[in-house]
């Protein structure tokens, strides 16, 4: 139990986490408080001031468990089972992706999309390749009025996403559907703003343990052999059900982003605006497509 005998204290446990984690890189010492606080129910400045405060065995067995499953790679989004996004916190499984802070500039560009289209009527928005749900719930979240269809091949990811959309009450404002991007979806459906963060990684990029990605489920992160094989089968119906002055944010890799951007400009043709936005970090993320 990481050299740890009855009776250990808190800053011992501190100590010890913070060793085993030391080869995963700079978040070690965060990571080994984060796992204390879920195992005390304590938060991390209560952790620093009772460094002496001893642990039961019971909480000690638990802490060695989730640290075992950390120091081996794990996400500490999946040990802990949950992530922050947006300002709120989400229940995650290895079923789906863990949240990056990337995708919340498709909230922002949204949002963005949203306010100019503020004497409209409500918005028809669909999140496809919903994963745990977080950009559909948001986007819920942040307006009220909007209905929102969120889709999914994975029965597992949808299941994840409807606990989360009733953990933050917005469960029955958001349509919960099992499909392969737009396949078999209602021909007449139309909608304001369509939203995707489908899988855009390479096949032989794909990262091996211990990598955390390695942790995630590949059919969340397999974009194919040039990492836009789910983004052309999208891409393939979107027009169909894109509303006239519509919009579509696309999130994608910074080494696959100006290619979906020629998808994108391809499937729409003349008359569609296509951009790229950048990421907090300067690098190209997401596709723009606005509708005449």
């Amino acid at each position: 139990m990481a050299n740890l005998k009855g009776g250990a204290t808190v800053g011992e446990a501190q100590a010890a986490a913070r060793a085993r984690l030391a080869p995963l890189g700079e978040s070690a010492a965060l990571d080994a408080s984060r796992l204390l606080e879920a195992v005390t129910g304590r938060d991390r400045a209560w952790l620093l001031a009772h460094g002496d405060a001893a642990l039961s065995l019971e909480a000690q067995e638990r802490w060695a468990s989730l640290l075992a499953r950390r120091a081996a790679g794990e996400p500490l989004a999946y040990v802990l089972g949950r992530a922050g996004f947006y300002g709120r916190t989400f229940g995650v499984t290895p079923d789906v992706l863990v949240p990056r802070p990337e995708s919340e500039q498709l909230v922002e560009l949204a949002l963005a999309f949203a306010a100019r289209r503020a004497a409209a009527p409500p918005l028809r928005l669909a999140d496809v390749g919903t994963g745990s749900g977080i950009l559909a719930i948001s986007l819920a979240l942040e307006l009220p009025g909007a209905r929102v269809l969120a889709i999914d091949v994975s029965p597992a990811a949808l299941a994840v996403a409807e606990r989360n959309a009733r953990a933050h009450g917005v469960a029955e404002r958001i349509a919960f559907t099992l499909g392969d991007a737009f396949e078999g979806l209602d021909p007449s459906l139309r909608f304001d703003l369509v939203l995707a963060n489908l899988p855009y990684v390479r096949t032989c990029d794909l990262a091996s343990p211990p990598d955390p990605t390695s942790f995630e489920p590949r059919l969340a992160l397999d974009g194919g052999a040039d990492g836009l094989a789910l983004y052309r089968r999208l891409l393939a119906r979107a027009p169909q059900h894109a509303a006239p002055r519509g919009a579509l944010l696309l999130e994608a890799g910074p080494d696959t982003a100006r290619a979906l951007a020629a998808l994108a400009s391809a499937a729409f043709g003349a008359g569609t605006s296509v951009a790229l936005a950048r990421d907090y970090a300067g690098l190209e993320r997401v596709v723009t497509v606005e509708l005449a």
